[in-house]
């Protein structure tokens, strides 16, 4: 039996190929797309689960809004804004966070004084099943959010 060679000159054998080259560019822009859907501006927040031991992550109400670049929030009784930059991909960041002050229980301050150290120490994230994880450096989650409406 003779095997049969594609015929190059053929616009049967180059329309193929091009269908080919097509579902393969397109396939990498739905994954481009995919990953962009990790965007945190017009997200809010509250915690759920961190790695301070001292305080309980339900003994303080922290929440967390992104928008246009800021990251706002309270904690207790105390709100909190500053500036974060997101990407490439997962990298994360946040530059000098304001806190303007409440009166507060010692376990609120202890919160507080926590959680924006936890935030300056942020370097990527992960965001998935309405849930939001802030790394450390080695990708280890430090602070994890629920989403909220309010």
């Amino acid at each position: 039996m003779k095997q049969m060679q594609p015929d190059l000159r053929t616009g049967a054998w180059w329309a193929a190929l091009s269908i080919i080259v097509l579902a393969v560019v397109a396939m990498l822009a739905l994954t481009g797309c995919a990953r962009a859907q990790g965007n945190l501006d017009g997200t809010r927040w509250k915690l759920d689960v961190w790695i301070i031991s001292s305080v309980g992550p339900h003994d303080v109400p922290i929440t967390a809004r992104f928008a246009a670049g800021r990251i706002t929030g309270s904690v207790g009784a105390a709100t909190y804004d500053g500036s974060y930059t997101e990407g490439p991909g997962a990298a994360f960041s946040t530059g000098p966070v304001s806190v303007a002050q409440a009166a507060e229980s010692d376990t609120a301050v202890r919160a507080r004084n926590a959680y924006v150290a936890l935030l300056g120490q942020t370097r990527s994230f992960r965001m998935t099943d309405g849930r939001l994880a802030l790394m450390d450096e080695f990708g280890n989650p430090t602070v994890t959010f629920i989403a909220t409406k309010d």
